[in-house]
């Protein structure tokens, strides 16, 4: 793999992980990022679920959800 790093970038990369094994630290990066990315798309499609199965929910009115909330206390 090879890619390009904004100079700015890198040095700030060199200073702050000074005396560390770099491609080491690349490699965790690059796993946190993949991670982060999964974790978006596992929320992405379970929000998808979640619209489908709202288009499925019977519609229920305001009344009617305050007679349960009442009906059900103490």
């Amino acid at each position: 793999m090879n890619f390009s790093v904004p100079d700015g970038i890198k040095e700030a990369f060199n200073i702050a992980y000074q005396g560390q094994n770099k491609s080491a630290v690349i490699a965790d990066l690059m796993r946190e990022a993949i991670e982060r990315a999964e974790r978006k798309q596992r929320s992405h499609d379970a929000i998808l679920r979640i619209m489908d199965r709202r288009k499925h929910a019977p519609v229920i009115s305001d009344d009617q959800i305050r007679t349960a909330r009442e009906d059900g206390r103490p």
